[in-house]
């Protein structure tokens, strides 16, 4: 059945859960920040952290919690109405078990990081295990779009397999790489949620459950940003980054593979770790040593503030989901390609105007502290 056969319902579920979402992700977030510094869980300043006082680390709790609840509270309503009533049976999906487990175990990976600080290999390992369990709950992704036609390239099980591990692995990596400037992942993260529910609403896709997910996240992260926004009150974590990353993973998957969208829209952060991790390879350095070469970086050596090199990189975030909703998956498989060498010639460029701009207030390099 058509989406608009079922347009009012759906309106009311989309909207609903995106308000609803923001609404308790806005009222949790301080409640999570309190509790945070009632046990201790806080970023303190020193060294590579340049935050002028400490600052609740596990922010992005809030961002699980109200997404889980916003669902919890649509299907609870459905089921005291014995039927459906808010969400129609063009919604109802068999994959929201497999989204809810992905969904609690990237959550819990994430606030283990968060409880001990654990090294970016541990890190990496967290990741692989959320990449893994969801692979052998089975999603995976077993096509993608042809860059060279119209159709799509079926891919092998062993390399679907591969593929959807480094998928996941690498979408939370991305992020947090990314995690550096306060406000930045979980704004990127929103607008990357907003566009995958929008594309997933187009009739070649037609994937309700996948845009009321999107929408929920997408809500849930933008309630948690009031907090997050430079200065910020309280800090996404690795439980945030994990959480979103690994739902973002998995609704791409679901959206009928819609990975060159999803590497489109998410193209700052994504482009961003391929180009941190040649530099280090090149220069010898372990991959996931932490240093300030990254683009939110780059953009702070030439002299922007912290707020004007989020808001940069936001509107880039809005002008790739604009082009992944308004173009194919060629189309946006070939602007990825090109996205990546704009990208390589942009950092070149500010790499050499950088040691101009070292005399700059230090105020200006106040930031959250990823240890990658």
């Amino acid at each position: 059945m058509s989406l608009l056969t079922v347009l009012p319902t759906t309106v009311l579920l989309f909207a609903g859960s995106f308000v609803l979402a923001f609404v308790l992700s806005a009222a949790i977030t301080p409640i999570v920040g309190r509790v945070a510094e009632r046990f201790g869980l806080m970023d303190v300043p020193g060294g590579r952290r340049l935050h002028p006082r400490p600052i609740p680390r596990p922010g992005g709790l809030a961002i699980a919690l109200a997404f889980g609840l916003t669902i919890v509270v649509f299907w609870a309503v459905d089921r005291y109405a014995g039927q459906p009533f808010l969400i129609p049976d063009e919604v109802r999906s068999p994959r929201f078990t497999l989204t809810a487990l992905a969904a609690v175990l990237g959550m819990t990976v994430g606030f283990i990081d968060d409880l001990f600080e654990l090294r970016a290999r541990w890190q990496f390992l967290g990741n692989a295990l959320v990449a893994l369990v969801i692979i052998a709950a089975g999603i995976h992704i077993d096509f993608v779009d042809d860059p060279l036609g119209s159709g799509v390239i079926q891919l092998a099980y062993p390399i679907a397999v591969a593929f959807t591990f480094f998928w996941i692995a690498g979408m939370n990596v991305a992020l947090n790489f990314i995690d550096g400037l306060d406000g930045l992942a979980a704004g990127v993260s929103a607008i990357a949620a907003a566009t995958l529910g929008a594309i997933a609403l187009l009739p070649q896709v037609n994937e309700p459950f996948v845009a009321w997910m999107a929408f929920s996240l997408a809500g849930a992260a933008l309630g948690f940003l009031i907090f997050n926004f430079h200065p910020a009150r309280l800090f996404i974590g690795t439980s945030g980054v994990v959480f979103v990353g690994t739902m973002l993973a998995v609704l791409s998957i679901f959206g009928t593979a819609k990975v060159a969208a999803a590497l489109l829209v998410l193209g700052v952060p994504i482009i961003d770790t391929f180009y941190v991790l040649v530099r280090r390879v090149i220069q010898g350095q372990p991959p996931f040593a932490p240093d300030r070469g990254h683009f939110h970086h780059r953009l702070l050596d030439i002299g922007l503030s912290h707020a004007q090199a989020v808001l940069l990189i936001y509107a880039l975030t809005l002008g790739f989901g604009a082009l992944a909703f308004l173009t194919s998956g060629r189309t946006q498989a070939l602007a990825f390609v090109g996205a990546v060498l704009l990208f390589g010639v942009a950092v070149v460029v500010m790499a050499q105007r950088a040691p101009k701009a070292k005399e700059l207030d230090p105020n200006l390099y106040a930031e959250e502290a990823d240890r990658f």
